[in-house]
């Protein structure tokens, strides 16, 4: 068991940042003596003192032998891993570092389609070749879960070829699915299984949250622990234990995606977020879920409104096995808004804002970070909007597509083909029954719609511009405005 009260890179962070000397090193403010004032009024001094780059004391992240490495290993066992990755990529990545170290060019990847956009762009960067699962949909709240055991196992069994399954796990509803069945299944055909586990680093800490990937048999995890954990923005987490993954290949992979001038910020957060959840974690996370549940409880109680995912028992979906009590979803559509209509609403006239707004929903991060006073002003927030609304009770549900049935699976070209492919820019009207070569998603959360080397279809258009219509936002496209599309030529 290793000591985990030490922080071995914050310390010696800390350390350097304190040494008196003369700075003919990186970064040109030379620990904030350069800084704008402008940008010391907002952050204080004391963050660029410690804004360092690969000093003699501080490591080298891609050739890891000191208090990196130390790092690292203290993250590996508070998280249950054989070997842990520091990312200052984001968890983005890590994907595409899971994807790169396990398919080539011309090797099938299984993988659902609502697959974070980080996921094609590991396809686009190896060559792989997407075998796209269909997730398990729920057409009653318009909510894609997880794929499920038996799609997995008839993937597999068309494509026993293919060299890894990739799943999401939790979705960003906090749905998870029956990924230890999924394990078993992958496992028989000796490849790997790689999980976005993103939003779920926060699982280990806690018996009543969902299980973690790792503990049930995932091979490769990666996780953003500045999503729901204390680390800084950008700051993950890629984990991996067992045998079927090469951690060669892992550390040559993130050696060509990561930045090769790391920020120890980033890093020495890692440090100090692992800390605190292996000495506090469930502490912390007991108090989090008290906050959710009393969340839930009370906007249950507004007239107009509900939190419709739930726990198992009442759930009869087989994509959805456990729900990550800690994300609130609220149904709004009662109240004859949409949930991008709602959004706008609280935040900007009820100061409350959401992680990401859907057709009929909102979706709420509830971390360690929130507070009684946070959960108050939510729940008065949803007060205020269901009195506004409280009119509309019954009277209008906005009108969804399916999202998951919108999404085509007419491959020409793979992605990487179509992505590099000599392409035309056309009026949106014009693109059916084009291939694209763009990815293009509404977002958040970031799940694409249409991707290079995929088919454009009528359904698809029309989702589009219905996301558009009712208040969403489309990334990813050279044209925002989706006026325009970029197809093959």
């Amino acid at each position: 068991m290793l000591n985990q009260n030490q922080t071995p890179l914050l310390n010696a962070l800390k350390a350097n940042a304190a040494r008196p000397h003369a700075p003919f090193y990186t970064p040109g403010h030379k620990q904030g003596k350069g800084i704008s004032q402008s940008l010391v009024d907002l952050l204080g001094k004391a963050v660029f003192c410690a804004d360092l780059t690969e000093l003699a004391d501080l490591d080298n992240l891609f050739a890891p032998q000191g208090v990196i490495q130390e790092s690292q290993q203290l993250a590996a066992e508070a998280f249950g891993a054989s070997q842990t990755w520091f990312l200052v990529n984001g968890s983005t990545c890590g994907v595409e570092a899971a994807i790169l170290a396990t398919c080539g060019t011309g090797d099938k990847i299984i993988l659902p389609r609502n697959v974070h956009s980080s996921a094609i762009a590991g396809l686009i960067l190896s060559g792989a070749i997407p075998i796209f699962v269909n997730p398990e949909y729920d057409p009653v709240l318009d909510i894609a879960h997880s794929i499920t055991p038996s799609a997995v196992q008839s993937a597999l069994q068309q494509h026993p070829d293919a060299k890894a399954v990739l799943v999401v796990y939790p979705t960003y509803y906090g749905v998870c699915g029956d990924l230890s069945a999924i394990a078993h299944i992958t496992h028989q055909y000796n490849i790997p299984l790689l999980v976005d586990e993103a939003h779920g680093a926060h699982f280990a800490f806690h018996p009543e949250l969902p299980t973690p990937a790792l503990a049930c048999g995932a091979d490769l995890t990666v996780q953003s622990i500045h999503k729901v954990l204390g680390a800084l923005t950008q700051a993950s987490m890629l984990h991996i234990q067992g045998h079927r993954i090469d951690s060669d290949r892992i550390s040559k992979a993130l050696q060509l995606i990561q930045s090769t001038s790391p920020s120890y910020l980033l890093l020495a957060s890692l440090d100090a977020a692992r800390q605190q959840m292996a000495l506090q974690g469930n502490m912390l996370m007991s108090r989090t879920l008290q906050l959710a549940q009393e969340a839930r409880t009370r906007i249950n109680q507004i007239p107009g409104l509900s939190t419709p995912l739930v726990c198992r028992e009442e759930i009869s979906l087989s994509g959805f096995v456990a729900l990550d009590q800690t994300r609130l979803t609220v149904t709004v559509s009662n109240l004859g808004l949409t949930g991008f209509e709602a959004d706008e609403i609280l935040d900007e006239k009820l100061g409350v804002t959401a992680e990401f707004s859907s057709m009929q929903h909102l979706t709420f991060i509830i971390s360690l970070g929130n507070t009684h006073a946070d959960i108050e002003q939510l729940v008065q927030g949803f007060t205020s909007l269901a009195q506004e609304y409280r009119h509309n009770l019954t009277l209008r549900t906005p009108i969804c597509q399916n999202l998951v049935s919108t999404m085509g699976y007419s491959w020409h070209f793979s992605p990487r083909e179509a992505f590099f492919a000599v392409s035309e820019t056309l009026p949106l009207a014009k693109t059916s029954d084009r291939i694209c070569t763009e990815t293009v998603c509404p977002y958040p959360p970031g799940i694409p719609v249409l991707m290079p080397g995929e088919m454009i279809t009528k359904s698809v258009l029309d989702y589009l511009q219905q996301i558009q219509v009712m208040g969403g936002f489309i990334s990813g496209c050279a044209d925002p405005s989706l006026n325009t599309l970029k197809v093959v030529k």
